[in-house]
C-alpha cells in the first residue's frame, strides 16, 4: 500500500512515542557502554538491510564513540566477511553464518547486538541461542511483533510493521546510542571539532 511521505514521517515519529521502547534505548546503551570500559568485544548481525545497519554501528562505534574520548571499542559486524558468509552458508547452512563465528568468538563479558525487522530470521534466532548458551547477554533489534528476537536481555522493539520505518528506527536508535554514548565520554577541555 503507497504510503505519502507525511504519512511515513508521521509512522517513524509514532514509532518513538513509546516510554517502554525509550526505556529499552537506554538500558541498551548503558550496556553497550559498560561492555566498551570492560574492554570486551561486541557482536552485531543483520541481514540484508539490518545488515548494512550492523556496518554501519561499526562504523559510528570505532570513529565515532572513540573520537576524543578514551573509549576504544572492539565491536565486529558477523555481517561484514563475504567469504565466510559464503562459505559457512555453503558446507553448513545459512542459518548457521552467525551462530558459527559466534562459536569461534564469544567469550564471558561479550556482548551480542541483533537486528532484524521481522525478529524470526533463522540465523538471527541461533545467534541468539548460541550468545545466551555462552551466558553472553543479547540486544535485539526488532519490528512488526518481535518474533524470537522478544526472548533477548534487551528488546528495542520497533512497533511497526513497515520494513523501511522498522530499518529507519533502528538505524536512527543506533545513532542515539553511539552519540550518547560519546558525548558522555567526551574528554574535558578538548575542543570537539567533530559535530557527531
Amino acid at each position: 500500500m503507497y504510503i505519502t511521505p507525511q504519512d511515513y514521517a508521521a509512522r517513524v515519529a509514532k514509532a518513538f512515542d513509546d516510554e517502554e521502547l525509550l526505556t529499552e534505548i537506554n538500558n541498551a546503551s548503558w550496556l553497550i557502554e559498560n561492555t566498551i570500559k570492560s574492554n570486551r568485544y561486541i557482536y552485531v548481525c543483520g541481514n540484508g538491510g539490518s545488515a548494512a545497519i550492523a556496518n554501519h554501528l561499526v562504523c559510528d562505534c570505532q570513529k565515532g564513540i572513540s573520537t576524543n574520548t578514551v573509549m576504544h571499542p572492539k565491536i565486529i559486524s558477523l555481517s561484514s566477511n563475504v567469504p565466510i558468509i559464503t562459505a559457512i552458508a555453503n558446507d553448513i547452512g545459512y542459518e548457521e553464518v552467525f551462530s558459527h563465528q559466534l562459536n569461534n568468538f564469544l567469550e564471558e563479558g561479550d556482548l551480542l547486538l541483533t537486528i532484524s525487522s521481522s525478529g524470526n530470521s533463522p540465523n538471527i534466532k541461533k545467534a541468539i541461542q548460541t550468545a545466551q548458551k555462552h551466558g553472553v547477554p543479547v540486544i535485539s533489534f526488532c519490528g512488526f511483533n518481535g518474533g524470537a528476537s522478544l526472548e533477548s536481555e534487551i528488546t528495542i522493539h520497533v512497533k511497526e510493521n513497515n520494513y523501511g520505518i522498522v530499518e529507519d528506527c533502528h538505524q536512527m536508535i543506533m545513532h542515539m546510542i553511539a552519540q550518547n554514548i560519546r558525548h558522555k565520554n567526551l574528554l574535558k577541555n578538548v575542543v570537539n571539532l567533530y559535530p557527531f
